[in-house]
């Protein structure tokens, strides 16, 4: 998923919400938006579902903006790196 369809489906969703369309992804979703704490913790519960994914608290802290919330949503949904191994198949080092 790229960062534009995560902020362009977390724009749709906001205006869904508020029945406005004004917003932009430089909109803060608190100023702009006019979200509160507990507005935005419920928005987040529906973002969670949306994208299939869980939004740990630590990652909202720094959040101001439609376009980074996108980015983090984006960055959550991306695969784990896999690992690369030291030991071969049977499970002893090379």
């Amino acid at each position: 998923m790229t960062e534009n369809i995560a902020e362009a489906r977390v724009l749709a969703m906001l205006a869904e919400m508020l029945g406005r369309h004004d917003l932009s992804p430089e909109s803060s979703i608190t100023a702009d938006a006019g979200l509160d704490s507990v507005s935005v913790m419920d928005f987040v519960l529906e973002l969670e579902d949306e994208f299939d994914t869980t939004i740990p608290l630590d990652q909202l802290s720094n959040v101001r903006t439609v376009r980074e919330l996108g980015e983090v949503i984006t960055r959550l949904r991306q695969p784990a790196p896999v690992a690369a191994s030291s030991t071969g198949i049977n499970g002893h080092s090379s």
